[in-house]
């Protein structure tokens, strides 16, 4: 039933979409339906076949064009640091397949030549993962960890790769100032998660307080890799769900997951009686098994936050 709701929708407008995906979309329909919200895709389905066969072409235009400039003096300390944090991403037994590697490397490259002003800044390697797992279901039932990338056709590997590469690109266009020089994106918003838990939640903000936590020594990587590194890759996949239904999801949206996530360990967190413990917890919070469930109550309580917070004046000042 919601599946055919889905493809009737798909035909209609990107409004009736958003308000669909937001509590998440089911896995036969999420490829197209994530290339649609992102804006890779026209809403008019008779131009999309002509509109993915351009920007394809386009893309591989680039490899043509600037991929050998890799060995460049001037690209090789780009091309290096792509290389070396490509093996620490997860999951593993996706990353670490030659296929997969290549593909990144690809990826990521031509993004960062093709962006002067910020170049390639750690984080932005786990951005592709989410959008590359996505496009590869489009052609396989099984989970994708335990799936040999290599086996699909070239042709076939070619679209995830231009697919991904434009999708990751739609997203960063949002939150550029994450990764140009002093990430000043990530700054702001690590002092508005601050000041949005100080309103929230005043005892978990004087706890880290009393035990000098800074909100930058763990909150950094929440921005950098927006929250990636601290959930499961399905879970990201759910979340991204609803980021490309909001309006600035991965902008302004991922502000109030942040917070709801932060105060979600509040008992955890005031157990901690020191600045060591506080930060071993933080860095490691326990979300291994969560699920759809877990997601959709933590979306449900940032929703919550965005309406109490965002539109009021003032609503980050005490």
């Amino acid at each position: 039933m919601l599946k055919t709701t889905y493809q009737r929708c798909l035909d209609v407008t990107i409004f009736e979409l958003r308000k669909l995906s937001w509590s998440g979309i089911p896995r036969q329909v999420r490829p197209i339906t994530w290339k649609l919200l992102s804006g890779y895709l026209p809403a008019n389905a008779e131009r999309r076949e002509s509109t993915l066969q351009r920007k394809r072409q386009e893309y591989f235009g680039f490899i043509e064009q600037y991929y050998d400039s890799r060995n460049d003096e001037h690209h090789q300390d780009t091309y290096r640091q792509i290389h070396i944090d490509i093996p620490r991403m997860s999951p593993e037994s996706l990353v670490l397949q030659p296929k997969v590697t290549e593909i990144f490397e690809r990826i990521l490259f031509i993004w960062a030549i093709r962006h002067p002003a910020s170049g390639y800044v750690q984080g932005i390697n786990d951005l592709v993962t989410p959008f590359f797992v996505v496009y590869v279901f489009e052609y396989i039932e099984e989970e994708v960890e335990n799936f040999n990338v290599s086996s699909l056709q070239e042709e076939v590997l070619q679209n995830i790769e231009a697919d991904s590469f434009w999708c990751m690109s739609k997203l960063l266009d949002g939150i550029q100032d994450n990764y140009t020089f002093a990430q000043p994106g990530i700054q702001r918003k690590v002092k508005a998660l601050e000041e949005l838990v100080s309103r929230l939640d005043e005892t978990v903000h004087r706890h880290m307080q009393q035990y000098e936590v800074e909100y930058l020594q763990f909150a950094f990587r929440w921005m950098n890799n927006l929250l990636m590194r601290e959930l499961p890759l399905r879970c990201t996949i759910r979340l991204w769900d609803t980021y490309q239904a909001e309006p600035e999801g991965f902008s302004h949206f991922h502000l109030y997951v942040c917070a709801a996530f932060l105060v979600r360990w509040r008992k955890e967190i005031l157990e901690e009686k020191d600045f060591q413990g506080l930060m071993i917890l933080l860095q490691n919070l326990p979300t291994m098994h969560w699920g759809n469930e877990e997601v959709s109550v933590l979306l449900a309580e940032a929703y919550r936050l965005k309406f109490a917070f965002a539109d009021a004046p003032n609503h980050y000042k005490r």
